[in-house]
């Protein structure tokens, strides 16, 4: 485990590589790829979990500090973008609306915000891994797993439709179900093998997935923000 601030550096840097990366790969992809804006979109989820998954085992406190630092810099970004503050806020605003939707306002982009806040309030409101070990990452497997793959199968595979007017489909709900039900079999083993002490009772925790993602399947409001708060009190019962 991260214990001392060499650790943690390793950790930062591990972040810094990973946002390196990815920032320099869907700018490239943002202004010369014809992939669907939904998609891009979901590439971020994966990269959230990318980040955030190994410092909640590892490092859950300085990760509360860390969601708070980039809470800040989001913000920073933000009112660069907004008031065209040169030399950034034109490069900022192009690569930013690249992963706009409909939710996103004319002035305000608030994407990036609630998926920072669906993946931190789970983890800031839980207490541990001991007696619910996957509420901490409620937001991570909702968003970064179920989301991403319900969309990404959904669109690509998707034809039975929840509803005449929606986008979302059954093969997509049921690929996030099937997707967060592994990732958590993963992450329990994973804990376990951590030395922590773990009580799992799974035919809650499918009640839980499936509630979730049915959820999400319906709902046409900022989910990034609300599902994993669903799924978290869900763990929690």
């Amino acid at each position: 485990m991260f214990t001392n601030p060499h650790e943690r550096l390793a950790l930062c840097a591990y972040w810094i590589c990973v946002i390196f990366v990815s920032i320099k790969k869907f700018y490239v992809i943002s202004k010369r790829s014809k992939t669907e804006r939904i998609l891009l979109r979901k590439y971020y989820h994966l990269v959230a979990v990318l980040i955030f998954s190994p410092a909640v085992i590892f490092q859950p406190a300085f990760l509360d500090l860390a969601f708070g630092a980039a809470f800040a810099v989001f913000l920073i970004l933000e009112m660069i973008r907004v008031w065209e503050v040169y030399p950034l806020g034109h490069t900022v605003h192009q690569f930013m609306n690249a992963f706009t939707d409909h939710r996103d306002s004319e002035v305000l982009i608030i994407s990036h915000f609630s998926l920072l806040l669906g993946c931190a309030l789970p983890k800031w409101m839980s207490s541990g891994f001991n007696d619910r070990p996957l509420a901490p990452f409620a937001g991570i497997l909702s968003l970064g797993i179920g989301d991403t793959m319900a969309s990404m199968i959904g669109y690509k595979y998707g034809v039975l439709r929840w509803s005449k007017t929606g986008k979302k489909t059954i093969e997509g709900t049921a690929a996030g179900i099937t997707s967060v039900l592994a990732a958590c079999s993963i992450l329990v083993s994973l804990l376990a093998s951590s030395g922590y002490i773990l009580s799992q009772h799974w035919l809650s925790l499918s009640i839980a997935v499936t509630l979730s993602l049915l959820l999400e399947a319906y709902t046409t409001q900022l989910d990034n923000a609300f599902i994993p708060l669903v799924f978290y009190s869900l763990l929690c019962l």
